[in-house]
């Protein structure tokens, strides 16, 4: 029998179950997602720590008062603030304020006065809370930029503390430089987050810029710096230099000009481009230019001697002082030596070209206005100084070869923020109030400062017209003479000081002073109409009813303003000429339907001629136009003491008295308060 063939077929052994191998334990760690919550956390109490400290420092500036600077014309005497009506916003968009197109900050004051009208402390506190809001997106910003906390600690708390920002926080008219900032900040983070967005959707980040680019532009004009900002980082996150990187800036140049355009066309209207008498050369400009770069680079460091305003300098036999000659020289030192040792440190050129990128449109190459300076100016530029000072003190805590400097660097750090803190904080006060203000100008520049006696001398005249005791009108009246001499002595062609030295002496009687007054100036300056209406007036008073007439129609042609016609009204009521004076009122409305003066006299003269309903719903317009001007509701009080309603016109007095209205006659008092 045969074998048969195959293969053996193998049984495998069975296998025995063992036991699962008891699984090795690791130690628990947080997730990701808990990490970056708790980075997160540790930002947020860092940024609210520097915001509080920030508080701290600046609150004293919550107890300012308005000033005389710039104040009058953005708040009190800007009636587009008090209307938030469809008409009103299209005021706010439309027309410039005090030479400057800033929509968004006349808003923002609008919205204040609609909430408290004219009280200081709500326009203080909200600037100071924008400054707040401004430092901390200044560490988020810096910490992007540098991964390094430390950077971001030292860079917001120099932001936040620097004494040449206290006149941005401080002024209430300073109010556009951290309102732009807070839009201009936000522009650079929501930058850099579209820089590192791998996402298609990355284009909203994009479009995000451009919205917040246009709301700091409507914010301040300065904004229009952007651009530049923006490929400053795009210089420290080392991104390609290529068509893509041009392309994507192109929407934000073309911006960059159109707002450029607006703001210098606007600015010329309002002759900020012509507010110097003197002429300066282009050699002159450089020289100043460098003069003025040079002084933001040592305020940076050592804030000492600030002013709110920096005059340019006298010219002496046809020429600037010699010693500004020098400047244009150090600066071009200054760049050789950045070039030659510092050009390859990505940290130093990015602070250096952040600074100069938003310094050099300031630099007055270009004259905008009378300051060669400004303390405000400095608001942004700083941030590229500022942090070269961090990265510099972060270095030295995370360097391990820079170890032994850490105890020193640490010590000089917490000893310059405290000084930073403590002269901030009396800067505060400066701006307290406007004899504060313009005595602290004083006091630092008493030979160079004529627009500050100026202004003192229109203060304390104001006080001796308002002061009822005899005593204290001629203290008044003492202060103000000093003061304007003072100015005209410092400068003889400076109009201001004429013209308020010729009304003080015309409401103190002095006529023959005041005349003589207004000629002197007149012969100085012919074509100042402020002038002429002053001397017309002086001629109403004297009864001299010709005259006056001649002189304000001469105010007129030379100024066909709306003020010049509400005058030549006041004139033609004071002569009982009634329906002359309605049509002088009514060119007045017309040319300026804020300007309330006018409607109140135009209702003074409807009640002469008993024109009762004009005259009252010209009382109430007045109201609705100037609501905290008192004497809109004490001239409103005969109208209702006509239509034989005490109640209501004691009710009038009242308020006018509230108001300050001081000029109230005693006996009319008393006979609305008889029953």
């Amino acid at each position: 029998m045969a074998k048969s063939k195959g293969k053996i077929k193998t049984v495998p052994a069975k296998t025995v179950a063992q036991p699962a191998p008891e699984p090795h334990k690791q130690p628990v760690r947080p997730t990701d997602d808990l990490k970056r919550h708790t980075r997160l956390n540790i930002h947020l109490a860092i940024m609210a720590a520097i915001g509080v400290l920030t508080w701290l420092v600046l609150k004293v500036c919550l107890n300012n008062q308005f000033t005389t600077w710039d104040d009058p014309g953005y708040l009190q005497d800007n009636p587009i603030i008090k209307d938030l009506s469809a008409t009103g916003l299209k005021h706010i968009f439309s027309e410039p304020v005090m030479g400057n197109y800033h929509p968004f900050t006349i808003l923002s004051y609008a919205l204040e006065y609609q909430l408290e009208q004219f009280e200081p402390w709500q326009y203080h506190i909200d600037s100071l809370l924008l400054h707040v809001v401004d430092t901390m997106m200044v560490y988020w910003l810096t910490v992007l930029l540098s991964r390094r906390v430390i950077v971001g600690v030292v860079t917001a708390l120099l932001f936040g503390l620097h004494t040449m920002h206290v006149e941005s926080v401080a002024w209430i008219s300073g109010r556009k430089d951290v309102l732009y900032a807070l839009f201009y900040l936000g522009a650079c983070l929501a930058y850099w987050y579209y820089c590192h967005e791998k996402s298609k959707s990355k284009w909203l980040l994009y479009l995000l810029v451009l919205i917040l680019f246009v709301c700091s532009s409507f914010s301040k004009p300065v904004a229009v710096t952007l651009p530049l900002a923006l490929l400053a980082m795009d210089y420290l996150e080392k991104r390609k230099w290529d068509m893509r990187l041009i392309i994507e800036k192109i929407p934000f140049f073309i911006l960059s000009l159109v707002f450029g355009i607006i703001a210098l066309k606007v600015q010329q209207k309002a002759g900020a481009m012509d507010m110097l008498k003197v002429v300066y050369s282009p050699l002159e400009r450089l020289e100043l230019g460098g003069y003025a770069l040079c002084t933001y680079l040592w305020k940076a460091v050592l804030p000492v001697h600030l002013c709110n305003y920096y005059p340019y300098p006298a010219k002496v036999n046809g020429a600037i002082p010699a010693l500004y000659y020098l400047y244009p020289l150090a600066v071009a030192g200054l760049v050789f030596a950045v070039w030659k040792w510092l050009r390859r440190d990505r940290i130093v050129m990015f602070g250096l070209l952040f600074f100069l990128a938003h310094i050099v449109f300031l630099l007055q190459f270009v004259q905008v206005g009378d300051a060669i300076l400004a303390d405000r100016y400095s608001y942004m530029p700083y941030l590229g100084l500022f942090y070269i000072a961090g990265w510099g003190v972060a270095e030295a805590f995370e360097n391990s070869s820079l170890t032994k400097w850490k105890i020193p660097v640490l010590s000089i750090a917490v000893v310059y923020l405290v000084w930073l803190s403590f002269e901030s904080n009396n800067r505060c006060m400066a701006w307290s109030d406007a004899i504060t203000l313009w005595r602290d100008e004083i006091d630092k520049e008493p030979n160079t400062e004529p627009i500050a006696y100026n202004n003192l001398g229109y203060i304390y005249a104001g006080k001796c017209d308002a002061a009822t005791n005899i005593a204290d009108k001629n203290i008044f009246y003492d202060s103000t003479i000093y003061f304007l001499n003072k100015a005209i002595s410092l400068q003889p062609d400076f109009v201001n000081p004429y013209i308020t030295v010729g009304n003080i002496e015309r409401n103190m009687g002095h006529y023959d002073a005041a005349r003589d007054n207004y000629y002197r100036i007149m012969k100085r300056k012919p074509k100042e109409s402020n002038v002429y209406v002053g001397l017309a007036i002086l001629y109403s008073v004297m009864k001299q009813f010709d005259s006056a007439g001649y002189w304000f129609r001469e105010a007129i042609k030379i100024n066909p303003a709306p003020e010049s016609y509400s005058n030549y009204g006041n004139y033609l009521a004071g002569q009982g000429k009634y329906d002359s004076a309605i049509q002088q009122y009514n060119v007045a409305i017309k040319g300026n339907p804020f300007y309330y003066v006018p409607v109140m006299s135009r209702g003074e003269s409807y009640m002469k001629l008993n024109q009762f309903d004009s005259a009252i719903a010209d009382y109430n317009a007045a109201i609705k136009i100037s609501p905290e001007s008192g004497e809109i509701y004490y001239r409103r009080s005969f109208y209702y003491t006509q239509k034989g309603k005490k109640d209501l016109a004691l009710q009038d007095v009242e308020k006018a008295m509230s108001l300050g209205y001081s000029r109230v006659d005693n006996n009319y008092m008393n006979f609305l308060k008889s029953r």
